[in-house]
């Protein structure tokens, strides 16, 4: 038995075990993302436009669990698709994903950039219509930029290995790291430090009105909180960074696992920080408690009657 096929034995094997809590993790972000979809769409007072902006995110999320889904399902039980062709398509989507989510931050902190320079002139930059049009185009950008993955023939199958860009195509992997991760964070942090520095500077004009001031403040909790989730997202891909530099095999497996994990920790981070959506949920369930408690007692008097 060669070194090989022992690879492909003990991948298997890890397989059985990493593969079920991955696609458990991705479920879970499905829910909670679902979830805070269904309190957005509920609530008219949270139908604003940075809402607007978390229910995008939110669906990036699911649309990245469900393509990392199916890729877990086609490398555990479909493992009679052979063909480098449905490799390729199967890379592109899960490269469609990572970047659907990292560019849903972006133009999150990008909307609030805005905000704060053209909150008096040039209203029509905050409006919906807008918001809508950020939208669009980041999922524009999004289908065109993972295009190398089924255009090259860098990306085949692989027994045992998702349908990633092998890390000997260095040329890919580097464009990979640029585009999904790299240039979009960078871009996050220079935003975050732009409005840092407004809202620095308007702190020191003493006749800023205090309304501007809190607006400013909240624009920068906005992009602290950007900053925290896009942290969390990106942290789960940290252990795939490590593989691809050191080629050590376990941070493999620790990167299948990782990835989902971190996402639903991002979404719950996400009800956590959001004050809006957090009130809401905290409500509802003081409401259920209540209902629950009332009921009871009902029920106990009645008892007590008989």
């Amino acid at each position: 038995m060669n070194s090989s096929e022992i690879h492909e034995i003990q991948s298997s094997a890890n397989y059985k075990i990493i593969i079920p809590i991955s696609i458990f993790c991705a479920l879970i972000s499905i829910i909670i993302s679902c979830g805070i979809l269904m309190v957005i769409f509920l609530n008219k007072r949270l139908h604003t436009m940075a809402h607007i902006l978390i229910c995008n995110t939110c669906f990036t999320s699911i649309f990245y669990s469900v393509v990392q889904n199916n890729n877990y399902i086609y490398l555990i039980f479909i493992t009679q698709d052979t063909s480098d062709i449905s490799c390729r398509f199967r890379a592109y989507f899960g490269y469609m994903s990572i970047a659907a989510v990292i560019y849903s931050y972006f133009i999150q902190a990008l909307s609030r950039l805005f905000y704060s320079i053209f909150h008096r002139n040039q209203r029509w930059i905050l409006s919906f219509k807008t918001q809508y049009i950020m939208i669009l185009i980041q999922w524009i950008v999004v289908i065109l930029i993972p295009l190398p993955a089924i255009l090259t023939k860098d990306i085949y199958y692989r027994p045992t290995f998702l349908c990633w860009v092998p890390k000997e195509k260095f040329l890919h992997m580097t464009y990979t790291l640029l585009v999904y991760y790299v240039i979009p964070i960078t871009l996050i942090v220079i935003i975050y430090i732009n409005i840092y520095c407004r809202v620095k500077y308007l702190e020191k004009n003493m006749n800023i009105k205090t309304i501007r001031k809190i607006q400013q403040n909240r624009n920068l909790e906005i992009l602290r909180n950007i900053l925290i989730l896009i942290g969390i997202y990106t942290s789960g891909g940290i252990a795939t960074f490590i593989y691809i530099t050191t080629k050590i095999e376990i941070f493999y497996s620790m990167g299948i696992v990782l990835l989902p994990l971190f996402v639903t920790i991002e979404k719950l981070m996400t009800i956590l920080l959001d004050r809006e959506v957090r009130k809401i949920i905290k409500n509802y369930f003081c409401q259920s408690k209540t209902k629950i408690t009332v009921i009871v007692r009902n029920q106990n008097h009645l008892v007590r009657q008989n």
